[in-house]
């Protein structure tokens, strides 16, 4: 019976979060991300560890963590969504011996949705107590533990102290204008000069 209590309140912080996932994307013009954001989520690997070790208010992953030592559904989960820093973890290039493991810088599009992931977990997980300072507050108790390329660590700080100081609709309008749009012509910038370079 706790088995299936479990998984409808799993299920349901899910939804919940994809959902305000979802309409954060789609204000930001992310649709597919918004569509497919944690979709690895419903898969087995995660979905029976996340009705094993439910907790309200808390990650299912620290529940494993704190009998395996490590968490097989967030090894899953990260190793299979983009907007995690985690996924990003890579060797650096040039000579085998000079390796070693770091941060690479994520595509904008990405962080954007970590940063979006974020907010949309203070929400999710405060509910009616939600304030515009919860995601900082939550990253800052974790920085420190973060392995994260720098250019991209940076990014999410300036958006995340955006909006504990100015609100969601200010640093949602910031992200259109300045970061997104910006990126779009870069891209265009990128593909023309590709191809004028052919002919």
């Amino acid at each position: 019976m706790k088995w299936i209590q479990n998984a409808r309140m799993h299920l349901k912080t899910i939804n919940n979060h994809r959902k305000l996932v979802r309409k954060s994307c789609f204000q930001l013009g992310l649709y597919w991300q918004g569509m497919t954001h944690d979709l690895s989520k419903y898969t087995w690997p995660e979905f029976k560890i996340g009705i094993q070790y439910y907790l309200d208010g808390q990650s299912p992953h620290n529940g494993e963590r704190k009998v395996l030592g490590y968490s097989t559904a967030w090894l899953h989960h990260k190793g299979r969504n983009k907007h995690h820093a985690e996924y990003w973890i890579d060797f650096t290039t040039g000579p085998i011996e000079n390796r070693y493991i770091t941060g690479m810088k994520m595509p904008v599009k990405y962080l954007i949705e970590m940063f979006v992931d974020r907010v949309s977990a203070s929400k999710n997980y405060h509910g009616t107590q939600y304030k515009d300072t919860d995601a900082l507050e939550y990253y800052e108790k974790r920085k420190d533990c973060m392995l994260m390329n720098d250019a991209s660590r940076k990014q999410l700080e300036f958006l995340l102290h955006m909006l504990a100081e100015k609100g969601e609709n200010e640093t949602f309008a910031f992200i259109r204008q300045n970061i997104l749009r910006n990126n779009y012509r870069e891209k265009l910038h990128h593909i023309f000069r590709q191809r004028g370079s052919k002919g």
